[in-house]
């Protein structure tokens, strides 16, 4: 197996995608951060507010434009001009705040790293409004949950 990032000399490469065709590519993504009560006794009409303002709406925007910054923050990765990303905000029966990315492109190339992106921004950010309150605060996990277009569809299972 040959990796696509590294050159036949076995450096840094970065894929060329010349060659390939533009299709519509959509990924989504997931980030749980979890916050303990002190923090959650702080949420009002499904958001928190603090000093600095509206931690989820923050966040909101914070993920989408982190999405947008993906091939400046990962070094080969693809610029990107996105033609959409969602970014929702939950907070579930278990402290758990559950953030979904969904990045959209017409593009030679796939958003998945856009999505992540995306849902570690947010989640990043949900943490730095937070803790003023506590730094008991836990980015629990980050990952794939589907992509679609390009060579192959990917969809986790639960």
């Amino acid at each position: 197996m040959s990796f696509s990032h590294l050159d036949e000399s076995g450096n840094p490469n970065m894929v060329d995608v010349s060659e390939k065709k533009a299709t519509k590519r959509i990924a989504k993504a997931q980030a749980i951060v979890v916050l303990n009560d002190d923090i959650l006794r702080h949420l009002v009409n499904n958001d928190i507010h603090t000093k600095k303002g509206s931690v989820f709406q923050t966040a909101i925007i914070a993920g989408i434009m982190g999405a947008k910054k993906t091939g400046e923050l990962i070094p080969l990765c693809h610029s990107l001009g996105l033609e959409n990303c969602h970014i929702t905000i939950q907070v579930s029966t278990q402290n758990e705040v559950i953030i979904h990315c969904t990045a959209t492109i017409t593009a030679k190339t796939g958003v998945e790293m856009e999505a992540l992106t995306g849902a570690s921004i947010a989640a990043l950010t949900i943490y730095d409004m937070c803790k003023a309150f506590s730094h008991d605060i836990l980015i629990k996990e980050i990952k794939l949950l589907e992509k679609k277009g390009g060579k192959s569809d990917f969809v986790r299972n639960p």
